[in-house]
């Protein structure tokens, strides 16, 4: 039977001398119809090539089946490896996702926060920019009744649901590591302190220092962004100083990429005169010469949950109480420990 481009419930219906309600309540299952006529009515909407109307659909009942979510950049092996892990999970449960990207701009973040309002999406799941400081946006939309997850990146609002790693556990585990490792003059390259994941790494860091009694040198902290161009912009600057460092933790991993760039221009070996330890994987770390011991995120477990808990806000709805969820991190040692003799045999 030849295919239409637009195939509709009273389509099929005038093929079986039948009404569209039959039809509807036959494609949805419903156990007013008969097997046999379910079973017709299924085999002709294939054969005819019919799809579901979801916008008729939502109208009809509220609900779109679908999630939007809004990231900072796509280009980036951890927000893929995340998207991915939501689609996996929408796509069991039946939803649909439409993805967003902000570019790390706040504007175009709010832009993309009211289209999906008026694609009357049933949920929302949001990793906020590095520009992102006003709260008025999310509070916008939770005033429309959309439930709205925040993820990774979070801001400090009550009544919100949060879904990060554990970015301050991880960056003491870090740079605790290079302390043990006998390094004492530890610099760090983090992001803006005014994101959640620039503070809570910071604060890791910053706790590790105090704990070892070990003083940081302010003119070895450099905060301005996360990716590789402010790590070699940020890198160089330190290294500029008359004194040196001999160990530098990076707050993502494009900044780590971006030491190892700066560390070649000024030809440092990597660790005999600088060593680094990154926050963050890249799918590729092994390829790095040396390696990057790094601290690896759970960035499944990531996306996977913060689409459970954003489904089960629209299913409670307002039964749901919100959650924060922190996921553990964890040290991967990509050489044989740290320090000046670690890349040797």
């Amino acid at each position: 039977m030849k295919k239409a481009f637009h195939v509709t419930l009273a389509d099929i219906a005038r093929k079986l001398d039948v009404s569209t309600v039959t039809v509807s309540k036959a494609l949805r299952g419903h156990p007013d119809i008969s097997e046999e006529t379910v079973r017709k009515i299924k085999k002709l909407a294939r054969e005819m090539g019919y799809t579901p109307n979801r916008i008729a659909s939502s109208l009809s009942s509220r609900k779109s089946n679908t999630i939007g979510v809004i990231i900072p950049k796509v280009a980036h092996f951890f927000f893929s490896s995340v998207i991915e892990a939501i689609y996996d999970a929408a796509f069991e449960t039946g939803y649909e996702i439409i993805l967003t990207v902000s570019q790390e701009n706040a504007a175009r973040e709010a832009r993309h926060l009211r289209s999906l309002l008026s694609m009357r999406v049933d949920g929302i799941i949001v990793s906020v920019t590095e520009q992102t400081k006003d709260p008025s946006v999310f509070a916008d939309v939770k005033a429309t009744g959309v439930p709205l997850t925040f993820m990774d990146r979070v801001l400090d609002m009550d009544g919100y649901s949060k879904i990060v790693v554990d970015d301050r556990g991880g960056a003491f585990a870090a740079t605790e590591q290079a302390i043990k490792a006998g390094y004492r003059r530890i610099a760090h390259l983090g992001g803006y302190q005014h994101t959640s994941i620039g503070r809570e790494r910071y604060r890791g860091f910053s706790e590790a220092m105090a704990l070892h009694g070990i003083p940081i040198n302010p003119h070895w902290v450099v905060f301005g962004g996360f990716s590789e161009d402010q790590g070699y912009n940020g890198f160089m600057q330190i290294y500029s100083g008359a004194e040196k460092p001999e160990f530098v933790f990076a707050a993502t991993f494009p900044i780590s990429l971006g030491v190892y760039r700066a560390a070649e221009r000024l030809h440092l070996r990597i660790p005999e005169d600088i060593d680094i330890i990154g926050f963050g994987n890249s799918g590729f770390n092994q390829v790095l010469s040396p390696p990057l011991t790094y601290v690896d995120q759970p960035t499944r477990d990531l996306g996977r949950k913060s689409l459970e808990v954003c489904l089960d806000h629209i299913r409670r709805g307002p039964r749901f109480q919100p959650t924060t969820i922190v996921l553990p991190t964890h040290l991967i040692l990509a050489r044989t420990g740290l320090g000046p003799n670690a890349a040797k045999p």
